[in-house]
């Protein structure tokens, strides 16, 4: 059930990802059906005597019907293969372009042996033949060829180069916790990343769960990440985009595990802040951008013998500690820092701890010998 008090613009969120490419395409189809029905009926109606056919002979109704199916077929293939690549269509469609040109001219350039070496009275079939031949072999090879190389060029039919889905590199798949941390939304912020970002809708269903739950705190969570989808998809430097995966794909997988998988297939790299999931991935051989390495690598690097100076905040899990935590949420272990709790102090940098997880620094009081 969804979340009445949510605001309207993230309510709707899941139907805006989706768009209304299928509203779109269910019409075309529908168009195509009545255009065809209208041409045949022309074509029925027009034509003075009709061939006879077998079973229906010149029937005008069983003409209609027969001829009608026939223009559907190309609607149902359609509807049949749903996954297109543009460029497979693309080195296909320039494939057999330039195979029949070059067959073309060279069936201009062996005219002359053929009318040379050639009984007069064969020369036609010879010819006929020899251009079945060359336009097929040509056609055949400039097909495979592109197919083979098509990573290495780009043919795009021209009207897709005006097409958003064109623009940027690999994609990038964004995980639960990377949405609820909201820090992927600044990084888009610095234009620095204008790859496409995949949400698959097993991320948008967990998310989705999390902002319908009971406890408050998973709920705001819950909110806070839908609200980053919003800005996210308000972004005109990114293209978001809803993965629509099918339940049977990967039954029986955790969301984690569904996607990794997905991100294998599409080729993309996962966006993450959860330290498990990134030793999963990295384990299988996918890429992963965890936003806490991000971070740490552009925050300021502390070094031993530097002072800090810090609010003790509480005490530490050792006797006679206490943490405290510098302004960007960096952790700080003051050794015999548990007298000071709810005070300021200069502390004294000894070791820094970086991991993936976040970044932990050691210090101690300064000795008498320090100032």
């Amino acid at each position: 059930m969804s979340n009445s008090n949510a605001p309207p613009d993230v309510a709707t969120l899941p139907e805006r990802l989706r768009g209304s490419d299928g509203q779109l395409l269910l019409i075309i189809r529908l168009v195509y059906v009545v255009v065809c029905a209208g041409a045949v009926v022309a074509f029925v109606r027009t034509t003075d005597r009709l061939p006879e056919m077998p079973l229906i002979g010149s029937n005008q109704l069983a003409y209609f019907v027969v001829l009608l199916s026939l223009t559907q077929v190309a609607s149902v293939l359609d509807w049949l293969i749903r996954k297109k690549r543009i460029e497979i269509i693309s080195a296909v469609y320039f494939g057999l372009l330039v195979g029949t040109l070059l067959s073309y001219l060279l069936n201009l350039a062996i005219a002359p042996l053929v009318d040379f070496t050639i009984k007069e009275d064969m020369i036609h079939s010879v010819k006929a033949m020899v251009q079945m031949l060359s336009t097929l072999a040509m056609t055949y090879l400039c097909v495979s060829l592109l197919l083979q190389t098509k990573d290495n060029f780009r043919f795009i039919i021209p009207y897709i180069e005006f097409n958003k889905e064109v623009r940027g590199g690999r994609p990038y798949l964004l995980d639960t916790s990377s949405i609820i941390d909201g820090r992927i939304a600044d990084v888009i912020d610095t234009r620095i990343i204008d790859s496409p970002l995949i949400v698959p809708s097993f991320v948008l269903s967990e998310l989705q769960d999390i902002a319908d739950s009971s406890d408050k705190l998973r709920r705001n969570r819950g909110r806070r990440g839908l609200d980053v989808l919003s800005r996210l998809q308000a972004n005109t430097h990114v293209d978001v985009k809803l993965y629509e995966a099918k339940p049977e794909e990967s039954k029986g997988q955790s969301v984690d595990q569904r996607l990794v998988v997905l991100a294998k297939a599409l080729g993309g790299r996962v966006v993450t802040n959860d330290f498990n999931l990134n030793k999963v991935a990295s384990v299988q051989g996918v890429d992963v951008i965890n936003l806490n390495d991000l971070a740490n690598c552009l925050k300021p690097r502390y070094l031993p013998g530097e002072r800090l100076s810090i609010k003790v905040m509480k005490q530490g899990e050792s006797v006679g500690q206490g943490v405290g935590y510098l302004d960007d949420g960096t952790m700080v272990v003051c050794e015999e820092g548990s007298g000071l709790i709810g005070k300021e102090a200069d502390v004294i940098v000894k070791t820094v701890l970086q991991s993936s997880a976040g970044r932990m620094i050691f210090a101690r009081l300064p000795s008498p010998t320090d100032r």
